[in-house]
């Protein structure tokens, strides 16, 4: 079993990690390019026509994944301080949603922590990346991740064509133009990838963390107003120093 000075030594460095590891979390999400994949599959409009590879980029990143990552590095966080301000604190209260308990005697300490904890994580949340809604999403399992509707393009390549400005006579050659017209010679089929999250589901997260701030900050106000016996600490050490 740890001792409360042991705790106190690591919990500096500990902190110092968790900030370092969200704040390239935080970085991490705001590279679009990371969070978005595609798939292009061509076929040519006829037997004759050339043959392209498909296309394909995956999904780098996914805020799922990041949200899981971020929750296991702040959790020995929050552990390691609660073991601190459960072993030190007196003035306690619950955490209490829609009038149930979700965290019973929180050190008043510790529910600083929380407030302040909660206030990055809301700032964390809000700006979790969003799936476009100019597109039509729906989970694809095979992928991992969010995908729209096929959308299928053509590809057109420019062919020559001759056009008589006047024909052929006995002493003259006919005055032919070339013009290029653009031909259909194939369809790419696209499909977007995603690994942003639907609006629906940042919202819910916001309107958690902002109730979960408010129950925090209750809890706080209530620990605060206990009441507490006058402690008598000064005039025994000033007695023992300046007494006779």
């Amino acid at each position: 079993m740890p001792k409360l000075n042991q705790i106190i030594a690591i919990e500096k460095s500990v902190k110092s990690q968790s900030l370092r590891e969200l704040t390239d979390a935080h970085q991490l999400l705001q590279k679009p390019a990371m969070l978005s994949g595609i798939s292009r599959t061509y076929r040519p409009k006829d037997e004759e026509g050339e043959q392209l590879p498909p296309e394909a980029t995956k999904v780098q990143l996914k805020a799922e994944e990041v949200i899981r990552q971020t929750t296991q590095i702040l959790t020995r966080l929050f552990d390691i301080t609660a073991t601190k301000d459960y072993a030190n604190g007196d003035a306690r209260a619950d955490v209490k949603l829609d009038g149930v308990v979700l965290l019973e005697k929180v050190p008043v300490t510790y529910l600083l922590f929380l407030e302040k904890q909660l206030t990055d994580l809301h700032t964390f949340i809000k700006k979790l990346p969003v799936l476009d809604s100019s597109e039509t999403w729906t989970f694809d399992t095979s992928s991992d991740a969010w995908a729209t509707e096929a959308v299928q393009t053509t590809r057109t390549k420019k062919i020559p064509r001759n056009h008589v400005k006047a024909e052929a006579t006995e002493h003259h050659p006919a005055q032919v133009e070339v013009y290029y017209e653009d031909v259909i010679v194939g369809f790419w089929r696209t499909v977007k990838f995603s690994g942003a999250l639907p609006a629906r589901r940042v919202n819910q997260l916001v309107e958690r963390v902002e109730k979960l701030q408010e129950a925090v900050k209750f809890a706080r106000e209530e620990a605060n107003g206990l009441d507490v016996n006058d402690q008598k600490i000064g005039e025994k050490v000033f007695g023992y120093l300046f007494g006779e």
